[in-house]
């Protein structure tokens, strides 16, 4: 496994960051079922969706609902930039006018969007998660960590930790 650290400075759209476009374009080639549940104004995935239609993006879906219109094994690659904090995720809901409810902060959602993105990844595919932790799919998901990057902003912004995962082809 790989770890890099770079200094980056801080900006809000993560895929605009330098180093984290270049880290995506490594795993994300045209021929490739790529798909953005979060994608905000990002077009890098081959299917983008962003609960927030002013993003112009191709559904505006909640992440889950979006995940679930996928078929078993048919995705290669998944971007999962989301909203990294409950207080991020109040801000968004609250702009767009929704309700915020613990069903939309607490982990069981987040169990959820990982249980549908573990359905819809093909043997081999990768996720690229973002945040501020090294929030991946897992090992009990039957991935295996083969990359990070640690992008420190410096001064009092959090770092931005990307994790590369590959699922893994089991034969039994």
């Amino acid at each position: 496994m790989e770890i890099n650290r770079i200094w980056e400075m801080p900006n809000s759209n993560t895929f605009d960051i330098e180093c984290i476009r270049k880290l995506i374009w490594r795993y994300n080639t045209a021929e490739l079922l790529s798909v953005d549940p979060f994608a905000n104004t990002n077009r890098i995935a081959s299917v983008t969706n962003d609960i927030d239609p002013s993003m112009n993006t191709d559904y505006n879906m909640d992440a889950i609902e979006f995940l679930k219109t996928f078929k078993d094994s048919e995705v290669d690659l998944v971007l999962s930039d989301p909203p990294y904090s409950p207080r991020q995720v109040s801000e968004c809901y609250k702009k767009l006018g929704m309700t915020v409810n613990m069903e939309t902060t607490q982990s069981s959602f987040w169990s959820k969007l990982k249980d549908q993105v573990t359905r819809i990844t093909k043997p081999n595919s990768y996720v690229i998660s973002f945040g501020w932790n090294s929030n991946g799919m897992g090992i009990n998901r039957n991935f295996q960590l083969e990359e990070m990057l640690l992008v420190a902003h410096g001064g009092h912004h959090n770092d931005t930790i990307c994790t590369v995962e590959k699922k893994m082809n089991l034969m039994f």
